[in-house]
């Protein structure tokens, strides 16, 4: 009996292997379409994500109020900034320490924004602080402080650091 029943077993297998390999390629088809689905889903997520952050930024920091701190090397400077600290109205509003491929994103003529906020119209105390080292190796810190005019609409300042060997200044504002 055992003999009989193995034999029915084996013929219902073999019965059932070209379904079970037809299933396998089939699988195999609508693996890659749900692969695609997936990456169309990622592609759309990423989309909504920016959409998303831009309307966060806007409602955060709208554009009547808003103040946008950019920072810049000087040219032709041999000055490595280590530091930079930011007050606004004496409040502490940005700090940043500088790493290797930042700085050396900045004297290849990058600019990085430092700080988003809001602020009411009027004047504005500023004050910048730069920690670096000489093209001699010798420590080197400077503040220098700064009126802002804050109108209607957003403003946009440029701070343009240099060492203590450049020919400018060694903290410049541009506003924009």
């Amino acid at each position: 009996m055992w003999k009989f029943c193995g034999t029915a077993i084996i013929c219902v297998l073999l019965a059932y292997l070209p379904g079970a390999v037809l299933a396998e390629e089939v699988s195999k088809e609508q693996i890659k379409g749900l692969d695609e689905q997936v990456q169309e889903i990622k592609s759309e997520a990423l989309g909504i994500a920016a959409a998303l952050s831009g309307l966060e930024e806007k409602l955060l920091h709208p554009s009547n109020t808003q103040l946008s701190l950019f920072v810049a090397l000087a040219e032709d400077d041999d000055f490595r900034l280590d530091a930079v600290e930011v007050q606004l109205d004496g409040k502490v509003v940005a700090n940043h320490l500088y790493t290797f491929k930042e700085l050396e994103a900045l004297q290849q003529g990058g600019v990085q924004r430092l700080h988003t906020g809001n602020i009411r119209t009027g004047q504005h105390d500023l004050q910048v602080t730069l920690i670096g080292k000489s093209p001699g190796g010798a420590e080197y810190r400077h503040t220098a402080d700064f009126t802002i005019e804050k109108g209607i609409g957003p403003k946009l300042v440029e701070l343009v650091l240099a060492g203590p060997g450049a020919n400018t200044k060694s903290i410049s504002k541009k506003d924009w």
